[in-house]
């Protein structure tokens, strides 16, 4: 008799079932654009390293602080500095936040990443890589949160999330895991997977105390599966060494 084929082998399959049941515990996001292209890219520098709460504490006063981004260019850098502190790193941020308009005005001739939108995907992305201290992720939010382009940022969240159901492997690390997820993940269901897979992390798929006895994919799971036959063979060794 031939045995059945698993139906969830195939990785496409297995990332459409992973979206559907993280949907069905936290909801089906619908994309609406956050801000413009420019507020989102200095928004993002502002997030790096401190948490959501700071950073858009230090976005509102660096908006209400300032008329403009010429203004925030030109501004003495201690000034955009002390301004920003509640978001963290302070004096970096302020000097990369310059550095980036400064390169901005000088390509552009204006304050304004609206022409991103005539770009594919691909060119607006090595656009942005190529600003002061942009990286992937930086990159990637924009254009995902900003133009609603199929393009995937991989944050802590979904880094953890995507390796522990064995999507990529943990030693790739966060940077190559843009385009390995980015190859993987139909263009259709990007902004989706991302937006499941931070939420799962967060409440779910924990980093030091994954709530594993709750999660709805542990089926799909490469790192349950491992450490739950690793927990039973303890269990297993302790009952032999107490008989």
């Amino acid at each position: 008799m031939e045995a059945q084929k698993n139906p969830l082998t195939s990785t496409e399959t297995r990332i459409r079932e992973i979206v559907r049941r993280l949907e069905a515990c936290y909801g089906v996001p619908e994309w609406q654009p956050r801000m413009s292209p420019l507020d989102e890219l200095i928004s993002c520098i502002l997030s790096q390293h401190t948490s959501d709460a700071n950073s858009f504490r230090a976005f509102g006063q660096l908006k209400e602080r300032f008329c403009s981004w010429e203004a925030v260019e030109q501004a003495p850098t201690k000034e955009l500095a002390d301004t920003i502190r509640s978001g963290g790193l302070a004096d970096s941020k302020a000097a990369r936040i310059q550095a980036v308009l400064r390169t901005i005005r000088e390509k552009v001739g204006a304050y304004d990443l609206d022409f991103l939108r005539q770009m594919p995907d691909d060119e607006a992305r090595r656009w942005l890589m190529a600003l002061p201290g942009v990286g992937p992720k930086t990159a990637a939010i924009v254009l995902c949160f900003a133009l609603g382009r199929p393009v995937i940022p991989v944050d802590t969240h979904v880094f953890r999330v995507a390796w522990r159901l064995g999507l990529i492997e943990k030693r790739v690390g966060e940077s190559k895991a843009h385009d390995l997820l980015q190859a993987l993940v139909p263009p259709e269901l990007i902004y989706r997977f991302h937006v499941a897979l931070i939420e799962h992390g967060r409440r779910v798929c924990k980093a030091l105390r994954p709530r594993c006895e709750v999660c709805p994919l542990t089926d799909l799971c490469v790192y349950y599966q491992e450490n739950s036959v690793s927990m039973s063979n303890r269990g297993e060794k302790r009952k032999d060494a107490a008989s």
